[in-house]
């Protein structure tokens, strides 16, 4: 039997939304000119007043047009600069990370990670190996618990409290955490207890709180405005890992590299 024939893939352009194209047309035509009225984005746009006016109601709710109280004309709101600052720190961070994971990674002879706080979870974003034998393994691309890995605790405890708030209702609405290991902290008060530690020391440390067998060390990366945009980790065997090695070396050189990645965002 002859195999089925493979559909055409369908161009993007057919999966188009017109509104949204149109949203970011009236966007980009502030590119040009810093202040606007709706007649004149009527015109440039050729879209009906009534289309233009709706746009930009929707785009000054969302942060992205303000409206100017003594000529009632439009500019671009505030939230355009975050999304701006946003794009070249993740540029930047990623660019300046990787010579700090490689680094880490050779000091260490462990497995080292880049991760940031994503709608509540930890995503890793980047990450080295040594070519030690036997080690933990890469979880770029991959999303874990915040409450149980060393990089989801240490971002968290670094986060405004309105996140912890949040975390708070999502996630411990009956006062406790879901249990991963036997060494998970799954008491609601005893995990904001820890989190304030945490905060203090400027570290954070999973002992096999995720994975039986595994120990984090993280700590926290700042951007030159002081808000925490990322952390670095180590994950290590832990039989591989005394008391004495964990606070005398990796502790040590995992907080090194989270400050000079720091000083290279600034």
């Amino acid at each position: 039997m002859a195999p089925p024939t493979k559909l055409p893939r369908r161009p993007k352009s057919e999966y188009v939304i017109q509104t949204v194209v149109n949203a970011l047309r009236l966007l980009e035509t502030f590119s040009e000119t810093e202040e606007l009225g709706v007649t004149e984005l009527s015109r440039r746009l050729s879209l009906h007043k009534n289309n233009v006016f709706r746009l930009l109601a929707t785009l000054e709710e969302r942060g992205y047009i303000d409206q100017l109280d003594d000529t009632d004309r439009y500019q671009l709101g505030s939230r355009c600069l975050e999304l701006g600052h946003s794009f070249s720190r993740g540029r930047s961070l990623a660019r300046h990370a990787r010579a700090e994971l490689e680094r880490l990674a050779e000091a260490t002879g462990e497995s080292v990670h880049l991760g940031a706080l994503r709608d509540l979870e930890v995503s890793h974003l980047d990450g080295e190996q040594s070519d030690q034998l036997i080690l933990t393994g890469l979880r770029v691309g991959r999303r874990l618990p915040l409450h149980c890995t060393a990089l989801g605790k240490v971002l968290l405890a670094a986060a405004d409290k309105s996140i912890w708030e949040r975390f708070d209702r999502e996630f411990a609405p009956d006062g406790k955490l879901t249990r991963h290991t036997p060494m998970t902290i799954t008491d609601r008060d005893k995990f904001f207890d820890h989190l304030q530690k945490v905060a203090g020391e400027g570290f954070a440390l999973d002992s096999e709180e995720y994975v039986e067998g595994m120990i984090c060390i993280a700590a926290p990366v700042y951007d030159a405005a002081g808000r925490t945009v990322a952390a670095l980790s180590i994950s290590a065997p832990s039989f591989r890992i005394d008391k004495e090695q964990l606070h005398q070396q990796l502790i040590p050189l995992v907080t090194e590299a989270a400050e000079r990645l720091t000083a290279r965002l600034h």
